[in-house]
């Protein structure tokens, strides 16, 4: 029908090609890691491994460039059109080690928050922040750890995948969207302990509250667009029930 043909003239022109997309996202993500760096060197001091402040701002940068942006990378490997066809095994590693890199790095961020508050006295999990990201990181091991056994070792049936893999990308999803809240919930708190006392106000509006809500902001179109992303039925690898798909 007519209606049918001016629908799909009308998809087909907002239809953006995956390849410049991924561009755009792989520099809104460099824009996000380079605008935590910038905020911690220029606003908060630096780096350094001494249980100060400066070793604090470790976790931020590891955080957002680890549970968010290459996580993000790792949930958009099906994505890419060069791995629809031949075997999958190549883009399953990638993916698990892309997402086991952005584990490891999320480990060290925790690690740097929990040497900061107990160099200093500070108790540990006792924010919304915390938990969240607690919990996040967690789930995060968990949704590795299965999705290493279900698909990755020889062991596990066809059966067993076919029942997982809808669980396995609900949850990375998920996770995607926990680590953005935990992250934009951290940036929000730094700065209301941060900008009191000594400093310009955060209700004020500083310039470097105008950053890192800024960033904040970036962090969650970066979310939202990989999610977007993973939804999109035309940029899904075809043919999910082959037997390469199985392997």
């Amino acid at each position: 029908s007519l209606a049918r043909r001016c629908h799909h003239r009308t998809m087909d022109m907002l239809d953006v090609p995956f390849l410049p997309f991924c561009a755009f996202l792989g520099t809104l993500g460099l824009l996000c890691v380079g605008m935590v760096g910038t905020w911690c060197q220029h606003w908060r001091g630096g780096f350094s491994l001494d249980g100060s402040s400066r070793t604090f701002n470790w976790h931020p940068v590891l955080m957002v460039t680890g549970l968010v942006v290459l996580y993000g990378a790792a949930a958009l490997v099906y994505r890419v059109p060069y791995s629809w066809s031949g075997p999958k095994l190549p883009w399953k590693v990638l993916h698990g080690s892309l997402a086991l890199g952005a584990f490891v790095l999320t480990v060290l961020g925790l690690a740097a928050v929990f040497s900061f508050h107990n160099s200093q006295g500070t108790p540990n999990m006792y924010s919304l922040h915390s938990w969240m990201g607690l919990g996040t990181v967690l789930l995060f091991s968990c949704q590795w750890a299965a999705g290493f056994g279900a698909f990755l070792l020889p062991w596990a049936p066809a059966w067993l995948r076919a029942l997982y893999k809808p669980i396995h990308v609900f949850f990375g999803s998920t996770i995607l969207m926990l680590s953005v809240a935990s992250c934009v919930s951290g940036i929000n708190e730094k700065l209301f302990f941060s900008l009191k006392n000594g400093t310009t106000a955060y209700k004020l509006l500083p310039a470097e509250a105008v950053f890192a809500n800024t960033l904040g902001l970036l962090i969650l179109v970066f979310g939202v667009l990989v999610v977007g992303a993973l939804a999109r039925p035309s940029w899904k690898r075809p043919d999910s029930n082959s037997p390469d798909s199985r392997q």
